[in-house]
């Protein structure tokens, strides 16, 4: 099973991305938000993957960030949301929104996206509400979103047993006393592991 990419970013379209890998080309449909966060063609691109296996197809697709593809693996255990429309759900909203509208079962919100409709989602809500523990979107920071090292390393500290808020002050502090860490996971969890103590 693929679940990651790094190469050279041959083409990109909103919803399509088409990686080069060594001499091959993978081609990974993607959201407008992953299209956005997309380098220039001929640059260097890395895209979290997530394989769809049928009878009759192998499908990719891809994702900037851990946090957006785990959303899209959670959106798949819901009846009625096949990995197209979820596609569309994330191109259609945020991930750190989209998590927000969820735990607050904000089904107006959720009925503007494209392709989800009351039913769906009040669906979405009652299946996934319970199941957001994990879904630490990268904190906001000064009203910056930290991407996957902020994700990464909140997530990590929750899973060595710190409640969020304590994990969430603590990454807010190491990056008030070392800037320079924001995009670094390893330096950024060491930064906010001293913060705690």
């Amino acid at each position: 099973m693929i679940a990651f990419l790094r190469g050279k970013l041959l083409s990109k379209t909103p919803n399509r991305a088409i990686v080069e890998c060594a001499g091959v080309g993978y081609d990974a449909t993607v959201s407008v938000a992953t299209f956005s966060a997309l380098p220039a063609e001929g640059a260097e691109a890395r895209l979290y993957i997530y394989t769809h296996v049928r009878e009759d197809q192998i499908a990719l697709f891809g994702f900037a960030e851990a946090a957006e593809k785990r959303m899209f693996e959670k959106l798949l255990t819901i009846t009625g949301i096949g990995p197209k429309l979820a596609i569309t759900v994330l191109s259609g909203i945020d991930t750190a929104r989209l998590v927000a509208a969820i735990r607050a079962s904000d089904h107006a919100t959720l009925t503007r996206i494209p392709g989800i409709g009351r039913k769906t989602a009040e669906r979405v809500v009652l299946e996934l509400k319970d199941k957001m523990e994990d879904m630490a979107v990268a904190p906001l920071v000064g009203g910056v979103q930290l991407g996957a090292a902020g994700d990464d390393a909140l997530s990590a500290l929750v899973n060595l047993g710190y409640a969020r808020p304590v994990a969430q002050r603590a990454i807010e502090a190491a990056l008030a006393k070392q800037p320079g860490v924001a995009g670094d996971f390893e330096g950024l969890f060491r930064a906010a592991m001293a913060a705690i103590r």
